[in-house]
């Protein structure tokens, strides 16, 4: 590995990548950029970038305000590029805002939703946040920003695979 240099990507800034498919058909594969998938998506449209049975990993562009979104499990969010706020809202009721039998995140609209404010959290590059169960969130960046939620696949999922995946040997 003498020689080797890593190299971050960013929304300015990023190669596509690919990957190396030897004896076989690349569409057994999955494999996309973040920052070219944020680049092309509209404002904190949430697009699956990985999926593992039910559970996805999903790229937003982070970009002004977003709308208030909730869940009904715990959700995680990732800042690969840029700062992003997060603004944390503890619902008055959880269960009359968000259905408990949902899965992925709702949303809910532009007005904040009936709760105490927790706080907000400043999101860089690298850092991660909990979005717990029985919360609303909204997000805000200055500037076009990248994130990545660990959830479950739900109503905000959006599926471009066949725009996002590369479907021939690079």
């Amino acid at each position: 590995m003498e020689g080797v240099v890593t190299q971050f990507g960013s929304l300015r800034d990023y190669r596509k990548g690919g990957v190396e498919i030897i004896d076989d058909n690349p569409k057994n594969y999955v494999f996309s950029n973040v920052f070219e998938v944020a680049d092309t998506s509209a404002p904190y449209e949430r697009v699956a970038v990985g999926k593992n049975f039910e559970y996805v990993i999903e790229v937003a562009r982070a970009e002004g305000a977003s709308p208030w979104f909730g869940c009904a499990h715990d959700e995680f969010v990732l800042c690969m590029d840029g700062e992003v706020e997060v603004h944390l809202v503890k619902l008055d009721d959880p269960d009359a805002t968000v259905d408990p039998d949902s899965e992925g995140a709702v949303l809910l609209g532009t007005d904040m939703p009936a709760g105490r404010k927790m706080g907000r959290i400043v999101l860089r590059r690298g850092h991660q946040a909990l979005l717990p169960v029985g919360s609303a969130y909204r997000f805000q960046a200055d500037a076009p920003s990248v994130t990545l939620f660990q959830s479950i696949e739900g109503a905000v999922t959006v599926q471009k695979w066949a725009d996002i995946c590369q479907t021939e040997a690079a």
